[in-house]
């Protein structure tokens, strides 16, 4: 049974910095693009990067681009998500996925396993 597990949200002044990871038991995260999504409440869930299954090509949300960066160490079956000068409106639940084919690495329904989310709260 595959199961996706994040880790390292948490509370941070805005300016600062937050790195997330995503690893899986039950599964190889090699097989998969990986994504990384947010909700914040009272808001739709909001693509925030994606990386293909060598990490090859990365993708990232307009209101995130420049600011995180997301890397994969397969070997470590696991996937990171860098967050840089972080602001309070990136205080969301973020969420790690995988995906089993690549035909939309933005779009959420693609997407077949999920994780519980980490909180990032962001204090300004």
């Amino acid at each position: 049974q595959v199961q996706v597990v994040e880790s390292g949200g948490g509370l941070v002044q805005a300016g600062g910095s937050l790195s997330l990871s995503c690893t899986c038991s039950g599964c190889t995260v090699s097989r998969y693009v990986v994504g990384w999504f947010r909700q914040a409440p009272g808001k739709e869930r909001e693509f925030v990067a994606a990386a293909t299954r060598n990490g090859g090509l990365t993708y990232y949300g307009g209101s995130v681009k420049g600011r995180f960066t997301i890397s994969r160490d397969n070997a470590k079956n696991t996937v990171y998500l860098q967050m840089n000068s972080l602001k309070p409106e990136d205080a969301a639940v973020y969420y790690c996925a995988l995906d089993g084919r690549f035909t939309n690495p933005r779009a959420a329904v693609e997407y077949d396993y999920w994780g519980q989310g980490t909180q990032v709260t962001v204090s300004s």
